[in-house]
């Protein structure tokens, strides 16, 4: 008997001029939603969504003309399977050097997938203080949930089936500029 071995075919779905226009839209129904930018602030889940709070905070700071406070948090150790996980972390600080108390907290994030990353990001928060209300902006949705969590804003909805997998490249972390979907099959 032959052994099985897997073929990946990637296709791309979102291009950078695609990922600049999702975001810019994105920051438009932030405002839209929360006219006065005093109350908001951004924070990024490392790794991906990090990088795209950033673009989100220069795209709200143009529009408003406010100084938009601006943090990242880590999540890694507030995982529900970090001691299941197969890889070695690679922790990183989180960063809110402000008070979330009171604010509207933009959280926001590459994938929402299963939402697992989410709730560990909302335990986190919850450290450092009671926010307003807790919205969540993701350049991508590709369903499959597990937990009831829903993004308040959406760059795409990219419905995927079992064996597909989304990777969002960024400039910042990944040197290229792409969202792409994977999908593996067997291999005979």
């Amino acid at each position: 008997m032959k052994g099985l071995s897997m073929m990946v075919k990637q296709r791309s779905v979102m291009t950078a001029s695609d990922i600049k226009r999702s975001l810019t839209r994105l920051a438009f129904e932030i405002l839209e939603r929360n006219p006065d930018p005093d109350s908001l602030v951004l924070i990024g889940i490392q790794s991906r969504g990090e990088p795209l709070s950033k673009r989100l905070h220069a795209l709200l700071i143009e529009q408003t003309k406010t100084d938009i406070p601006l943090g990242s948090v880590d999540i890694t150790f507030h995982r529900d399977d970090f001691r299941t996980r197969l890889t070695v972390p690679q922790v990183k600080a989180t960063d809110i050097p402000f008070s979330i108390d009171g604010k509207i907290v933009i959280l926001v994030d590459d994938v929402l997938y299963t939402g697992r990353t989410i709730r560990a990001a909302l335990e986190l928060l919850v450290s450092f203080g009671r926010p307003a209300a807790v919205q969540l902006a993701v350049l991508v949705d590709r369903g499959h949930r597990e937990l009831p969590i829903k993004a308040d804003y959406v760059g795409k909805n990219i419905p995927t089936h079992e064996g597909e997998h989304v990777k969002v490249k960024l400039q910042e972390t990944d040197g290229e500029e792409a969202v792409i979907l994977n999908s593996y099959q067997e291999e005979n």
